[in-house]
């Protein structure tokens, strides 16, 4: 991937003897016959085998996956309605989408009702063809139609299996992506090998098979590929325009199943901006890179019919903005190392400002105010401002959009992953760096990147692309992770729940079901007083005398309804503490009002002398997990 080169203090007509005589001898030996002959036999060899073993891989890790889900759910031995409710939260919908066009009498009025439905929103027509990123879920639908596969496979299993079998795509992608890289099939049999054994931090289809990301990510690993390969110097033309059509259908494809196709390519944008910027890639394929990104997202807004969420992207604004710029500052890779230094951040400032004048241009104009959640959510998230929005506070309070949990690189070392991938960082960093400091330098900086004969270090075009690319997504994957509690933490809860804490985390228990024992009902009691009407305070002094961390509440008991006024949990908690039980119905004449609100209840407003002492850290439907302060 690098290469290291010594300066020579050498006349310019020894270079030129030496290199007419290395020409020389290099058209002497492909001359020869039996070399030449050997050298092909060599690389057709290496590229079967290389390329069988990627399709193996692959194919082995569809199968594996595969398999996966069959084990956890016995898929095969459940009822089609309980396959049906595999499909969790937005996975489900997505399906739903997929049988209702099976369930057409004809493809035109499975069309139709996808573009007038009046099913998914009361009281409202939608095009969901507009609306959701769900070609796919209409294409495979027409495909199992048209396929003589009905009496054989079953609706759910071609779906499934066409999700799985995207993932061989995936992996061989990847696989190839780190042939390219390195220039061995070895590594790619390395990469694809790391992605398997580390599957809990690469992928989560075997359990959310329908969710978009597992339909795009396949594409957008063939788009890299692609990218890849396009960005090496001395491409033939046929393939360069092979390879061109390759990233433009892999982009279109990327781009119409998943929603947040925009946002994962404003990041390739970025990368694109920065190698180009600081010359360390042709000026001329950034621009087609830049073309095919619009021309891909533009296709989908047609197909889409004309959402205006994909006109008011910030990477349409943005590569509108590089483009312009670029002409108008043509004179930007010339001058002292100062000079061009003042001109890429003049350059810099100019391509954000434009980009944020035309963003808001278009967003005024087509009255666009789909995504404001998503950037005030990120505004608030990297500490530029706390927000009130509701949307943007239900992203906030999710666990996926939490930090990235330390024990991952643990993970990841475990496997070697972490260390090798360290130990490369490391090395092509210096190397860009090194490559970046010399451009600038140069004040004739005008020369393709194949012929930096002056330059100590060279990085490769793809090489770079590649760096800069896991530098951005790997921040982007320390910003959003689903987060975990430390193993030694210890849990308060109901004893039916933590019971199932114990068996699935192995974490410590302040109680559990066993109740045959003075002091633990003791105990439960006191950690039942989540459940009263008990201060803050109270309750923070009661759990932590156990040594607990997290507490974690239940709506179900909270706001409990399946038992009558009397026996339900927080009524018993009310009549122990000698409180008026809530709602319509007599009191004990010697019950009194409680002097604080329910603790479970009251815990949810985040008011100060709650956030005091209890720092919420996850939450669902169902449950609300808190942390513990310790210095209280």
């Amino acid at each position: 991937m690098i290469s290291i080169r010594q300066r020579k203090g050498v006349k310019t007509t020894e270079v030129s003897e030496d290199y007419a005589a290395q020409e020389a001898n290099v058209k002497l030996e492909n001359k020869l016959p039996s070399g030449c002959t050997t050298r092909k036999l060599w690389k057709l060899l290496s590229f079967t085998v290389g390329g069988t073993v990627a399709l193996c891989i692959g194919l082995l890790t569809s199968v594996y996956l595969a398999t996966l889900h069959e084990n956890d759910l016995w898929f095969s031995n459940i009822k089609e309605v309980e396959r049906e409710i595999s499909f969790r939260t937005e996975c489900g919908l997505y399906y739903s989408y997929y049988k209702q066009m099976l369930q057409a009498p004809t493809l035109m009025q499975g069309f139709h009702g996808l573009i007038y439905d009046n099913k998914t929103e009361s009281m409202r027509t939608i095009n969901l063809l507009q609306r959701m990123n769900i070609y796919q879920e209409v294409f495979l639908s027409i495909l199992y139609r048209v396929l003589p596969i009905q009496k054989y496979l079953e609706p759910v299993y071609f779906y499934i299996y066409t999700l799985f079998g995207l993932q061989a795509i995936y992996v061989t992608a990847l696989y190839v992506t780190s042939w390219l890289l390195s220039g061995t099939w070895l590594s790619g049999l390395l990469a694809a090998f790391w992605y398997v054994t580390n599957r809990i931090d690469t992928t989560r289809v075997e359990f959310t098979i329908p969710l978009r990301e597992n339909w795009a990510l396949p594409f957008f690993a063939i788009q890299i590929a692609a990218i890849t390969y396009f960005l090496r110097p001395n491409l033939q033309p046929l393939s360069e325009r092979l390879t061109l059509l390759a990233i433009f259908i892999s982009t279109f494809l990327f781009s119409l199943t998943w929603q947040f196709n925009q946002f994962m390519m404003l990041m390739q944008a970025l990368v694109l901006f920065t190698l180009d910027s600081l010359d360390m890639l042709p000026a001329v394929k950034a621009t087609w890179l830049y073309g095919i990104q619009m021309t891909g997202l533009l296709l989908v807004c047609i197909l889409q019919f004309f959402n205006s969420m994909i006109l008011g992207s910030l990477l349409i604004s943005f590569n509108l903005s590089v483009l312009i710029a670029r002409k108008l500052q043509k004179n930007l890779k010339t001058g002292s190392f100062l000079n061009r230094l003042g001109k890429l951040l003049l350059h810099l400032f100019a391509v954000l400002c434009l980009t944020l004048f035309l963003n808001n241009i278009i967003k005024k104009i087509l009255n666009l105010k789909s995504d404001e959640h998503i950037f005030k959510f990120l505004k608030a998230k990297f500490g530029f401002g706390a927000t009130r929005d509701f949307d943007a506070n239900l992203y906030l309070c999710e666990e996926a959009f939490g930090l990235l949990p330390f024990n991952t690189f643990g993970r990841l070392s475990d496997t070697l992953l972490f260390y090798a991938y360290i130990f490369v960082l490391s090395i092509t960093v210096m190397a860009a760096l090194a490559v970046a400091f010399h451009n600038l330098s140069d004040s004739t900086s005008q020369q393709s990147t194949g012929q930096m004969g002056k330059c100590t270090i060279i990085l490769k075009p793809e090489t770079a692309y590649n760096l800069i690319h896991t530098i951005l997504f790997g921040f982007l994957a320390l910003s959003t992770m689903s987060s975990n509690t430390p193993r030694k933490a210890v849990f308060a809860g109901s004893m039916q729940l933590l019971a199932g804490v114990k068996l699935c985390t192995g974490r410590t228990l302040t109680n559990h079901p066993h109740y045959e024992d003075n002091s633990l009902r003791e105990r439960t009691k006191a950690v039942y007083q989540i459940y009263a009407k008990r201060s803050p305070e109270d309750v923070h002094a009661l759990l932590r005398s156990f040594g607990a961390d997290y507490v974690i509440l239940e709506d179900s008991i909270c706001y409990e309804r399946r038992h009558q006024r009397g026996c339900r949990l927080r009524d018993l908690l009310d009549i122990a503490n000698g409180h008026m039980m809530d709602g319509p119905g007599e009191n004990d004449p010697d019950l009194k009002l409680a002097g604080h609100p329910r603790f479970c209840e009251e815990i949810k407003k985040n008011l100060p002398p709650y956030t005091a002492y209890f720092t919420r850290v996850f939450q669902n439907k169902t449950f609300h997990v808190y942390k513990l302060s310790r210095n209280k």
